[in-house]
């Protein structure tokens, strides 16, 4: 008797993807003290990672940067368009500032300015729906680009990953529940 194949989620997906993404960038030498990843300085401060060299790490960055700096332009335009949304997009476009300035740390460039953005739908469900949408999108391509590196990169994509999915989970217009 033939079993039935096995459906998973996208859900369930995105978290295997991030727990081998985790898995294939840890090191098992353990730093005996200190932040990982980082150096300490002169003066015992702690220093960030020194910007790759790698053009492959470089470009998988700087496309993730530049991806990310379209979303946040795409967020504040609809903060902008309707105001009535700028609290609830206020996260997410704190989120992508921090992420775009993590990267451009990593990979020691500024990412190109974004193109010409596509209009916004008119009703605010519809922008919350657009968002969620291109945010999730924007999960799964960086989580698939983090399995495919090491190190800090990595570890910084698989978390801007995870952050775009939990932004599009938030942006999701609830249902209403009938009556």
């Amino acid at each position: 008797m033939p079993e039935a194949p096995i459906h998973l989620s996208r859900r369930a997906a995105l978290v295997v993807a991030g727990a081998v993404v985790l898995v294939s960038g840890c090191d098992d030498d353990k730093p005996a003290t200190g932040t990982p990843g980082a150096s300490g300085g002169p003066d015992g401060t702690v220093q960030p990672p020194e910007a790759s060299t790698d053009p492959k790490v470089v470009a998988a960055l700087t496309a993730a940067a530049t991806q990310i700096a379209q979303l946040a332009l795409r967020v504040s335009a609809a903060g902008q368009a309707l105001p009535a949304l700028r609290g609830q997009l206020a996260l997410a476009f704190q989120s992508h500032a921090a992420h775009a300035a993590k990267l451009k740390e990593l990979s020691g460039t500024a990412p190109p300015q974004p193109g010409k953005l596509p209009p916004l739908p008119k009703a605010s469900a519809a922008v919350l729906a657009d968002l969620a949408a291109r945010e999730q999108k924007l999960s799964v391509a960086h989580a698939t680009a983090a399995g495919k590196l090491a190190g800090p990169p990595a570890r910084v994509l698989a978390m801007i990953a995870a952050s775009e999915s939990q932004l599009a989970a938030t942006l999701t217009p609830k249902k209403k529940a009938s009556a």
